[in-house]
């Protein structure tokens, strides 16, 4: 298990695989996190979220509840993941949402696959294994294994060789 560096926030319910290195200005809550995953600093990664084994979590990276990273996954500067689909601050009768308010829609990274740099990932897909989403992507559905896509929604553009 790594050492906290200053400024940064692990609570004590993660679970940090062996070897893990974290950077400065983390939080961490209620997540795990395997063996010798790099993260880099002002990332943080929520209750529930699962990081795999041998994963690269680049600076800046919001990591939800919800998200499943499998193992030997790059995650580039300042990716977003998202978990909810109808977002929204109040109840229809003005009180503010709690816990109970709405629902967590899962998301999953398959093995080996990367998300380039100011990606965003909407709730309910799956980037499947070895596929690579282009920096500034907004993924809105599957991704399929070994594919390349890129764009605003994010569109196949070929697959992997």
């Amino acid at each position: 298990m790594s050492d906290a560096p200053a400024f940064s926030r692990i609570a004590p319910d993660v679970r940090l695989g062996e070897g893990v290195q974290i950077h400065a200005f983390v939080n961490l809550y209620g997540c795990s996190i395997g063996d010798e995953t790099r993260i880099g600093a002002f990332v943080e990664i929520q209750r529930g979220a699962v990081i795999g084994r041998r994963c690269k979590v680049s600076s800046h990276s919001f990591v939800c509840e919800g998200v499943t990273i499998e193992d030997e996954c790059f995650i580039g500067h300042h990716v977003v993941f998202v978990n909810d689909r109808y977002p929204a601050a109040v109840n229809d009768d003005g009180s503010l949402q709690g816990a109970a308010d709405w629902k967590v829609v899962p998301t999953r990274v398959g093995r080996r696959a990367s998300i380039g740099s100011g990606a965003v990932i909407l709730c309910g897909v799956t980037v499947g294994e070895g596929a690579l989403v282009g920096a500034g992507s907004v993924v809105t559905r599957d991704v399929p294994p070994h594919a390349i896509v890129a764009g605003n929604p994010a569109r196949l553009l070929r697959r992997k060789e």
